[in-house]
């Protein structure tokens, strides 16, 4: 089988995962399809904020390539360079072991990185949002503030240890404000020490109001439960330094603590910028077929490919998770053409709507454009998830109903160690639009 064309598929996010497990199973052994990633798991990113409160168990977001992808060839590794004109790409194992793999076609789903905005301290003090190990590191971090903060016979100490912030008002700000403030809570409830002691949560963003993708209703709803809380909202407002010992806002305040989420966004991988091939704002532009104008054998899709939105004419799609699924899929079925095995089509998608979970049980979401809060909203969130999940929805149903019933386990895991930060501290750049 060694004349066999070869799929390369860089990335195992939600694009590259779809691609893969699509084209297997249009392809039934015809082709050698090999899936690049550094993980051997596809990850639910929706869900890492109730990883990061306690709520689920991390492996239940971390769905196995291995069985999911039947009839895929797992390379664990990370792709390092892309030769064009060779079709070759350079990739390296955990281990440092650098190997060059050959492809017929190419399919980059490389994804998404933490965006560091050049703000100082942001990269020493500053705890990431983006995978499994970032989301556990802080349930850690949180708790054992919580702990230390009992142990402080310095109020001023104590106050600081009790006070969060997270940056950045989007889906994965507020989900981890609103998460993180239930946590947190529970954790002072079992400390006789901090009887009394009231805990400060603000969240901060440049946008003129929270959640600034979603329509001001929605917005307003998700605002009200977090207040409702004792979320300190702060629109229109960002971080201008950070330290060890708290943060400066851009109104002047500087807010005694210990801990700085950032949760601002993300920008495409820098993998895409050393193509040399044409990018807008990072991302890779193909056609409406997901393909890169005059190099047919390459496709992209997700947060690395600027897509164009045909139901917007003049704008690319947005970077979520329901257009990287859904062009993971078209690409498959557009290699497939590529082989005679199906037909060309142009990628087109209406907005399904979002869903937030603000814990408890407080959400906001708006299927198909209709607006909804409260309960309502929270169990259209939950079947959302459930239906999108690729597997394991059985396991995330009981995580769910054992919350819902039994106090969580507001214990560390001992994965906090000295001053260390997991945070993407790559270039840092200047932010288009309304980030953090």
């Amino acid at each position: 089988m060694a004349d066999r064309q070869r799929v390369v598929i860089i990335g195992g996010g939600f694009a590259g995962f779809t691609a893969a497990r699509r084209l297997s199973r249009l392809a039934r052994g015809a082709i050698e399809i090999v899936l690049i990633n550094p993980t051997d798991y596809f990850l639910y990113l929706p869900l890492l904020p109730e990883v990061a409160a306690g709520v689920l168990d991390p492996r239940k977001v971390a769905v196995p390539l291995a069985s999911s992808c039947p009839g895929v060839r797992h390379l664990l590794a990370t792709a390092e360079r892309i030769d064009v004109d060779g079709r070759r790409v350079h990739c390296v194992d955990p281990e440092g072991n650098r190997r060059e793999v050959r492809y017929d076609r190419l399919v980059i789903a490389a994804g998404s990185v933490n965006k560091l905005l050049p703000v100082p301290g942001v990269a020493e003090h500053a705890h990431g949002f983006r995978s499994i190990a970032e989301a556990l590191y802080l349930r850690d971090h949180l708790i054992r503030q919580i702990e230390l903060a009992e142990a402080a016979d310095d109020p001023a100490e104590r106050e600081a240890r009790c006070t969060f912030v997270v940056v950045g008002a989007g889906y994965t700000g507020t989900e981890v404000a609103g998460q993180g403030m239930l946590l947190t809570e529970d954790a002072r409830r079992r400390r006789p020490g901090l009887r009394g002691q009231s805990l400060r949560w603000l969240l901060v963003d440049k946008a003129p109001r929270i959640l600034p993708e979603l329509d001001e209703r929605l917005s307003r709803t998700a605002q009200r439960a977090l207040s409702d809380r004792g979320v300190e909202l702060r629109p229109q407002t960002t971080v201008a330094e950070a330290t060890a010992d708290g943060v400066t806002l851009s109104d002047g305040e500087f807010v005694p603590t210990r801990s700085l989420v950032w949760c601002v966004g993300v920008r495409p991988d820098p993998l895409v910028a050393s193509l040399g091939l044409p990018v807008e704002r990072g991302r890779l532009c193909v056609d409406e077929y997901l393909n890169v104008p005059g190099h047919p054998e390459i496709f992209a899709c997700g947060d690395a490919a600027a897509v164009p939105d045909l139901t917007r004419p003049g704008e690319y799609t947005a970077m979520t998770a329901q257009h990287a699924s859904r062009q993971g899929s078209r690409a498959a079925d557009n290699i497939a053409a590529s082989y005679g095995r199906r037909r060309r089509k142009a990628y087109r998608h209406g907005d399904l709507g979002f869903v937030v979970d603000l814990g408890g049980t407080k959400a906001a979401a708006n299927p198909l454009g209709i607006p909804l809060s409260g309960l309502a909203a929270k169990a259209v969130t939950r079947g959302y998830h459930l239906l999108a999940l690729p597997g394991g929805r059985a396991r995330v149903a009981g995580n769910w109903l054992l919350d819902a019933v039994l106090p969580r386990q507001t214990v560390q895991l001992d994965l906090v160690r000295g001053g260390s930060v997991p945070i993407d501290a790559g270039t840092p750049e200047r932010p288009h639009g309304t980030a953090g």
